[in-house]
C-alpha cells in the first residue's frame, strides 16, 4: 500500500505543476507499454493535462506514428538516444502537447545487445521546447524493470517541471 501511495503521489505533484504552468502531457512509450498513460489516468480530471499517449512497442509504429527517421532506427537502434529523442519530439505533435516523456529499452528477459544489457532504458522528454534524455539501467524481471522505468518516467517530468519554475 506505501508504494501505490508513493506512486500516486507523484502523479499528484505531476499534475499539479503542469497545471500551474498551463501545460499539457503527452507520452511514447515502448519498454513502458503504456504504463505512464495508465498511472496518469488512474488519477481522476487527467483530462485537464493528460492528452494521450502512443504506445510504439513495433519500429513501425516509432516511424509511422511518431515520425522516427529509419535511419536512426538502423544507425543506433531503438535503444538510444536519438529514437527516444525523436518519439518524444512525435509525441508532442501526434499528441499536440507542450510536454511529453518518451521511453524505450530492454524490459527483458531477452533482447539485450552488445552495450545494451537487460535494463538499459532511454528516456527523452520536451519540456518548453528543450529536449533532454538521459540512460537509465535497472535491475530485475522484465516486471521490476518497466515499473522502475514508469517511476523514473515521472520523477524526470517533475524534476524538469520544477526547474522552469
Amino acid at each position: 500500500m506505501a508504494e501505490s501511495k508513493a506512486l500516486s503521489g507523484d502523479v499528484t505533484e505531476l499534475a499539479q505543476l503542469l497545471l500551474a504552468q498551463n501545460l499539457t502531457l503527452a507520452t511514447a512509450e515502448s519498454c513502458t507499454g503504456g504504463m505512464i498513460a495508465a498511472r496518469c489516468t488512474d488519477l481522476a480530471g487527467s483530462s485537464t493535462w493528460f492528452q494521450g499517449g502512443v504506445v510504439s512497442y513495433a519500429n513501425a509504429l516509432k516511424i509511422d506514428l511518431l515520425g522516427v527517421e529509419p535511419q536512426n532506427l538502423e544507425q543506433f537502434g531503438a535503444v538510444s538516444a536519438e529514437v527516444a529523442e525523436q518519439m518524444a519530439r512525435g509525441a508532442l505533435r501526434s499528441g499536440q502537447a507542450s510536454v511529453s516523456i518518451a521511453t524505450t529499452g530492454i524490459a527483458g528477459p531477452g533482447g539485450a545487445v552488445a552495450g545494451k544489457p537487460v535494463g538499459t532504458v532511454w528516456f527523452a522528454s520536451v519540456v518548453k521546447q528543450r529536449t533532454v534524455s538521459v540512460c537509465k539501467r535497472f535491475d530485475g524481471d522484465r516486471e521490476a524493470v518497466r515499473l522502475q522505468a514508469t517511476d523514473y518516467a515521472l520523477l524526470h517530468l517533475i524534476n524538469r517541471l520544477k526547474s522552469t519554475l
